[in-house]
């Protein structure tokens, strides 16, 4: 019963991740539902490894099948060649193939645009304009959903280190947020590093230019304007943060909410979490250093406040925040002084850290139970039926999580 304890201890009075955006947002959830903790779950073949001998079954399925795609060294390659491998979503999907599973669709309509460049483009963001892909739940999903019509927006920002990663790749975490949230998600096709192109800060400020176009045209998008969150997975992570920190020293209207999963918050490669998974799968201290290698323009720029945001950053002032950290990931320590610095800033933060997940397990709920718990548990009801139901709910899911692993 060890994940039930960590886990129950890490959330027992705290939000969920999407309780915690959505509750921000500022509209109805869910009265509980509990799955089946094993009804089908695919199953690891081989052995885990020494720098994680306790990973989650499921998690280590995923990697599994991620490793056996057996693509180059990212260092060894290019940016371009590296924006071929294989990514995690495509272990998960082939995962689904070989066991014959289709999760159903979420009922959602995707767009895409171009958000033109702001004028002037006082801040240098793409001059052609930052294309996003544009997730509304459907007319049936009434979570969020105001009289006239408005819901509020998550603008998503992918992983990847500014250099890999995709709106494709990190689709199955946008789609659970605009379905569970009942938000319109906003994934930002931010611009990515190479050997000689796109260099910090370029894709922090797609990023923030794709924030403030949201919000300076929430009208004609439908949306809120007193009701946006910011949200992003690793570099992602580091970027909804630092939008935070731009919109605040730029004297613009903050996010209501930032939700930043397993986020890039520090220079520093010599922490607790990377040197006990400087090897690990899928990211690993020389992905990392080849990240940033790629879209720094010099080393200092570790150092810049956008990046070091736990020994550089003001952080006072930033709305509530709800990070998700993975156990098996290098940037876990960083993670936790984050949360750390956020607190003693005077920001109300929400930790949660899923013990036996690696990076990249947030957009992995179709295989791994502990992603779908990640993304959202909770089913449509009434704002007073979620107060009341909340914890009851919570603690019933974790127990069944928690008679799986001990099975």
């Amino acid at each position: 019963m060890k994940y039930a304890h960590s886990l129950c201890a890490s959330r027992f009075t705290r939000l969920l991740v999407v309780a915690g955006v959505a509750t921000a947002l500022g509209g109805p959830l869910a009265s509980c539902r509990v799955e089946d903790p094993a009804p089908d779950l695919i199953q690891p073949a081989t052995t885990k490894p020494s720098y994680a001998p306790n990973e989650d079954d499921q998690m280590w399925a995923v990697i599994e099948q991620f490793s056996a795609f057996n693509d180059p060294m990212l260092p060894t390659l290019t940016a371009r060649q590296a924006r071929m491998t294989h990514s995690v979503t495509d272990a998960v999907n082939a995962l689904l193939a070989k066991n014959n599973k289709t999760p159903a669709a979420p009922s959602l309509t995707i767009s895409q645009r171009v958000l033109p460049a702001p004028s002037p483009n006082t801040y240098s963001s793409a001059p052609d304009g930052v294309p996003v892909r544009i997730y509304t739940p459907a007319s049936s999903n009434t979570t969020n959903l105001a009289a006239d019509g408005t819901r509020p927006a998550i603008v998503y920002y992918h992983g990847g280190g500014w250099v890999i990663g995709s709106l494709m790749v990190y689709e199955p975490s946008a789609k659970a947020l605009a379905d569970r949230t009942g938000a319109i998600v906003f994934s930002v096709d931010y611009r990515l590093a190479s050997e000689t192109m796109n260099k910090f800060p370029a894709a922090h400020e797609d990023a923030y230019a794709a924030y403030k176009y949201v919000r300076d045209n929430a009208a004609a998008l439908k949306v809120n304007p007193a009701k946006i969150a910011v949200a992003g997975e690793s570099a992602g992570g580091n970027m909804a943060a630092a939008v935070c920190i731009l919109a605040r020293e730029r004297n613009y209207a903050l996010p209501i909410h930032e939700l930043l999963v397993y986020p890039v918050a520090d220079n520093n490669l010599n922490t607790a979490s990377y040197q006990q998974y400087a090897n690990a799968v899928p990211l690993n201290r020389a992905n990392i250093v080849y990240f940033t290698g790629l879209y720094f323009n010099t080393a200092a720029d570790g150092d810049n406040r956008l990046i070091s945001l736990v020994d550089v950053a003001d952080l006072k002032g930033l709305p509530t925040t709800t990070i998700i950290a993975a156990e098996i990931d290098p940037l876990q320590t960083e993670g936790q002084s984050l949360r750390d610095k956020l607190t003693a800033a005077g920001v109300s933060v929400d930790y949660t850290l899923y013990p036996g997940t690696t990076h990249e397990f947030f957009g992995t709920y179709a295989v791994v139970p502990l992603a779908n718990d990640a993304q959202d548990i909770i089913e449509e009801s009434s704002v007073s039926a979620y107060n009341d139901k909340l914890g009851f709910c919570r603690l019933r899911v974790q127990l069944a999580h928690a008679l799986h692993k001990a099975s």
